[in-house]
C-alpha cells in the first residue's frame, strides 16, 4: 500500500517543530492547538482555504516566515549537523502564541537543554569585552555568565535599520559592540528621539522580563555590531537571577528615601537593573575629573566624600577636604549624571564598603521622576562648597 504526503504537511510540520524548538513549550498538545487555531484563524482572515502559502523555506503565520531553514537573508556559517534551532535575529521575529512557561520564582535546577552558537576565539574576546559592564550581569556567577556568553549569537546592522520597533513582542536582548543607535519613541504618532547609545550598552530587556511590548524603537545610524540573546536564555537565566535578586533587595529599595516618591511597579525595576560592588577600606570608588558612567547606594558601610577646589589647583595646599559622608540608604555620584558634567568630587570607603549600582543608561531611563529631587539637592551642595572654599564655582564650572 502506498501512501501519500498530502501537499503543504511537510511545510505545515516544519513551522510547527520549529516553534517548538524556539519557545519549548512544557505542554505540546497545548500549544499545538493553540497554534493550529491560531493559524487556521489567520488563514480564514486571509480568505485562504487553501493550504499553507510557502515563502521560501517557511511558513507563513502571522504575516512572517517561520524559518527552518536560512532564508538566503543571511549568512548561514553553522553546520546543518549540530541540529539546533536556528538563532533568533532580527528576521524572524517571536510570535505570542501561549503564556511564558517559566516560573522565575521556582528554585528548581534548570532541566531545558542549553542554547550554544559557536564562535572563534576572536568572537569570544569581543562578545566578554562588549559584556563586561553589563550589570544585568554582574550577579550571575560564573557559569551562569559561561552559558549567556554560549548563547548569545552575532547581529550586524546597516544604517537606518530598526533593531527593535515599539509595540512589538520582545524577542532578544542586546548587547552593543560598536555602533550609535537611537532611542524613538511615539508620542501623539510622531517619533521623538529620547536617547542614544554610543557604541556601549544594552537594551530589550524590559519587554523579556516583564512580558510587555516594545516600549520604544531602536534605530542603527551606522553600520554597527550587536549581540543578541534569545528569549528563552534570557528569561531561564537572567529573570530567574532577578527574582531572587529582587527578594533581597525589595526591602531595602522601599527604604531609600530618594526612591519613595516612585511606584512600587518602577522601584521593582530599578531592582532589576542593579548591580552589586564592594570596596575595601580606603578603596577610591570614584575620581574627581572622571567621567560619570553609573550612580550609587550605600547598602552598608560608610563613603567618604572627598573633594579639591579647582579654583586652587595651581595652589600646593589644595588638599583633599571632606565634603559629607554617606551611611546605608544614602546616595552619591548623581550629580554629574544630572548635570552632564565631569565628578566634582571623589569617594573613599571607610571600611568595608558595599554598593548597589545604577548604570547610566538605567538611570536615565528609570530615575527621570527622582532627578528633581536631586537638582534641589545641589543647593545644599553650593552651600558647603560656599562655607568650605568660600565659593560655589566648583560646582557649577
Amino acid at each position: 500500500m502506498s501512501i501519500e504526503i498530502p501537499v503543504g504537511l511537510t511545510e505545515l510540520l516544519q513551522g510547527y517543530t520549529v516553534e517548538v524548538l524556539r519557545q519549548r513549550p512544557p505542554d505540546l498538545v497545548e500549544f499545538a492547538v493553540q497554534y493550529f487555531t491560531r493559524l487556521r484563524d489567520t488563514r480564514s482572515q486571509d480568505g485562504s482555504g487553501a493550504t499553507a502559502k510557502s515563502v521560501g523555506k517557511g511558513v507563513m503565520f502571522d504575516g512572517e516566515p517561520m524559518q527552518t531553514e536560512s532564508n538566503g537573508d543571511e549568512d548561514d556559517d553553522e553546520d546543518d549537523s549540530d541540529f539546533e534551532p536556528p538563532p533568533p535575529s532580527r528576521f524572524n521575529r517571536r510570535v505570542s502564541v501561549c503564556a511564558e512557561p517559566l516560573n522565575p520564582d521556582d528554585d528548581e535546577e534548570d532541566s531545558e537543554p542549553r542554547v550554544v552558537h559557536p564562535k572563534t576565539d576572536e568572537q569570544r574576546c569581543r562578545l566578554q569585552e562588549a559584556c563586561k559592564d553589563i550589570l544585568l550581569f554582574k550577579a550571575l556567577d560564573q557559569e551562569q555568565f559561561s552559558q549567556v556568553l554560549d548563547a548569545m549569537f552575532e547581529v550586524i546592522v546597516q544604517p537606518q535599520e530598526h533593531v527593535i520597533n515599539q509595540g512589538d513582542d520582545g524577542d532578544n536582548f542586546y548587547v552593543i559592540e560598536r555602533g550609535v543607535y537611537d532611542i524613538v519613541v511615539q508620542k501623539d504618532g510622531v517619533g521623538c528621539c529620547v536617547g542614544q547609545y554610543d557604541n556601549k550598552g544594552s537594551f530589550g530587556e524590559l519587554a523579556l522580563m516583564y512580558n510587555t511590548p516594545r516600549a520604544a524603537t531602536i534605530i542603527a545610524k551606522q553600520e554597527g555590531a550587536l549581540w543578541g540573546l534569545d528569549r528563552a536564555t534570557f528569561r531561564r537565566l537572567i529573570v530567574k537571577n532577578n527574582a531572587k535578586k529582587r527578594r533581597m533587595y525589595e526591602s531595602f529599595i522601599e527604604s531609600v528615601p530618594l526612591l519613595k516618591s516612585l511606584e512600587l511597579s518602577e522601584r521593582m525595576k530599578i531592582v532589576d537593573v542593579l548591580g552589586v560592588k564592594i570596596f575595601q577600606d580606603g578603596e577610591r570608588i570614584i575620581m574627581q575629573g572622571d567621567q560619570a558612567d553609573c550612580f550609587y547606594v550605600v547598602e552598608s558601610g560608610e563613603v567618604k566624600i572627598m573633594m579639591k577646589s579647582k579654583t586652587k589647583a595651581d595652589r600646593q595646599d589644595n588638599a583633599e577636604v571632606e565634603i559629607t559622608r554617606c551611611t546605608r540608604g544614602q546616595y552619591f555620584g548623581e550629580l554629574a549624571l544630572v548635570t552632564n558634567k565631569p565628578r566634582a568630587a571623589s569617594a573613599y570607603a571607610i571600611g568595608d564598603v558595599k554598593c548597589l549600582v545604577i548604570d547610566v543608561q538605567a538611570f536615565e531611563r528609570l530615575l527621570g521622576p527622582c532627578k528633581e529631587i536631586m537638582k534641589r539637592n545641589i543647593v545644599h551642595y553650593e552651600e558647603q562648597l560656599v562655607a568650605l572654599f568660600g565659593s560655589s564655582m566648583d560646582l557649577r564650572d
